[in-house]
Formats: structure tokens, C-alpha cells, sequence
């Protein structure tokens, strides 16, 4: 399932991650002390739909999928962050998020994504801007007509 490692992130592998673009070599040093580095097999789930969220994940390789209920919504891979929704918000898990293939993350937990996002103003507005476009997706998810409802 996850493969924790006791190795730290390398900062220098932070550039190519979107999430990060634009940090400086400072700030770069300071998300790599946050984080730890896991690795997911297939199929491993992430995050489970309605659990407390204890931690986040950045994408650094791999593909996940992810699902509201029995529904697909996307397919997330290289940059995106998965579970910062039940962080920021304070809420149980919007959707499940399970490894479409090996996946290479890193991980943050509550108290050093909270001083994340503290300390980096920038990584914030990111975040927060991705969690309204995924929010309007889930509310438009849920407010579309279903095959029988069309009929």
C-alpha cells in the first residue's frame, strides 16, 4: 500500500511541481522540511469519501482517480494536491482518491500543512483557487440530472 520512507524531499524536485512554481530555492528548502516523501501502489486509496482528513498529498508522479460516491470526476496526476479540501475547510472528505497507477507523493500532515500554508501566502491563494473550481464541480456533479430523471 504506502511506502513510507525515512529520506526527506529534495527540494531541487519541487521546481517541476506546478503547485510550487515560482517558489524560491528558500521557500522550495522550507515545503521540502514540511513534507515526507510516500510511495502508493495501484489502487491504494488515498483519501476516503466522508473520513476526517489528517493529512494532504502533492502529486509528484503518478495518476490517481477520483470519485464522488460510485461516480468518476476526474483523473488527477504530476503537481495537484489531493485531500487539502477536508484540511482548509475543517470538513470530512468530499470525495475518495485512489492510485490509478504507482504513485510517487508527498505527504503533509495537519500541523506542518497548516504552517504551510502560513507561511507561504502564495501556496494558499493556489490552493484556495483549486478548491473553488473543484467545489464548483462536485455542486454541479450533484445538481445534474441522472439518466432516470432524463427520461
Amino acid at each position: 500500500m504506502f511506502g513510507r520512507h525515512d529520506r526527506k524531499v529534495d527540494a531541487a524536485s519541487l521546481r517541476d511541481v506546478v503547485l510550487f512554481s515560482g517558489f524560491t530555492d528558500h521557500e522550495l528548502e522550507r515545503v521540502a522540511e514540511l513534507g515526507r516523501p510516500v510511495d502508493a501502489e495501484q489502487g491504494t486509496v488515498l483519501v476516503e469519501q466522508g473520513r476526517v482528513g489528517l493529512e494532504c498529498y502533492v502529486v509528484v508522479e503518478g495518476q490517481a482517480n477520483v470519485y464522488a460516491g460510485d461516480d468518476f470526476l476526474a483523473t488527477v496526476g504530476p503537481g495537484a494536491p489531493v485531500g487539502e479540501m477536508a484540511l482548509m475547510e475543517h470538513l470530512p472528505r468530499s470525495a475518495t482518491v485512489v492510485a490509478a497507477t504507482p504513485m510517487h507523493l508527498i505527504v503533509f500532515d495537519v500541523k506542518h500543512f497548516r504552517s504551510l500554508l502560513d507561511e507561504m501566502p502564495s501556496a494558499r491563494q493556489r490552493l484556495e483557487a483549486l478548491m473553488q473550481e473543484r467545489s464548483t464541480l462536485l455542486r454541479d456533479r450533484r445538481l445534474a440530472p441522472t439518466s432516470q430523471e432524463d427520461s
